[in-house]
């Protein structure tokens, strides 16, 4: 199959469930490589994905992990987890046929990580919010959402969760921004009471 003619079956795909891609193309290169940008290189641990597609922030991620770490690479579209599950061959990928909202049903551990394209602007407030506080919840203290959108618009909706969010415009694209969100660090004050506690059980 041709460059061109893989493209166009993608733009075609992802067309045909414009409501739940929230895009008629996939994500440029840029913007994957931006989104995955808070992993740190050879991450052991644990990452969630929101809206693996034809997998190509999967991959990103993937290149980013060591040996030990996975991701949980959720997508409602039984076709795309069909076509990644025969084009990508690692046991550090599962995939989830399943909505983003049955985050919890999924991932028992905590995560350092959590990425996703999903198109907020076609779900309910509600639901929205459901999604992102059940990532933060799942967050290690100090880990990161980072979510690919084609509008500027979503700032308030991740500060109402996140304790910190920066939202960067990809070079080179005129629609495409990328929003990183953090959980915040426990303080050294709550971590003294946490020992303090530990060191008082143990007495």
């Amino acid at each position: 199959m041709s460059e061109n003619l893989g493209k166009l079956k993608t733009a075609w795909a992802f067309a045909k469930n414009i409501f739940t891609t929230g895009a008629i193309f996939e994500t440029s290169s840029a913007a994957e490589t931006e989104v995955c940008r808070k992993i740190p290189k050879a991450y052991d641990g644990v990452v969630v994905e929101f809206g693996m597609g034809h997998g190509n922030i999967t991959k990103k991620i993937l290149d980013r992990l060591g040996p030990k770490g996975s991701v949980y690479a959720f997508e409602i579209h039984e076709d795309f987890c069909e076509h990644v599950e025969k084009s990508l061959n690692d046991p550090r990928l599962i995939i989830v046929n399943d909505d983003a909202s049955s985050l919890h049903r999924h991932v028992k551990s905590k995560v350092g990580f959590v990425l996703g394209s999903i198109p907020y602007s076609f779900f309910s407030k509600e639901k929205s919010q459901q999604i992102l506080k059940d990532s933060y919840a799942l967050l290690e203290p100090g880990g990161f959402y980072s979510q690919v959108l084609y509008t500027r618009h979503n700032f308030k909706k991740f500060k109402a969760v996140f304790d910190r969010c920066e939202r960067l415009k990809v070079k080179g694209s005129l629609r495409e921004y990328v929003y990183h969100c953090q959980k915040g660090k426990p303080s050294a004050q709550a971590v003294n009471h946490m020992l303090q506690s530990f060191q008082t059980g143990r007495n």
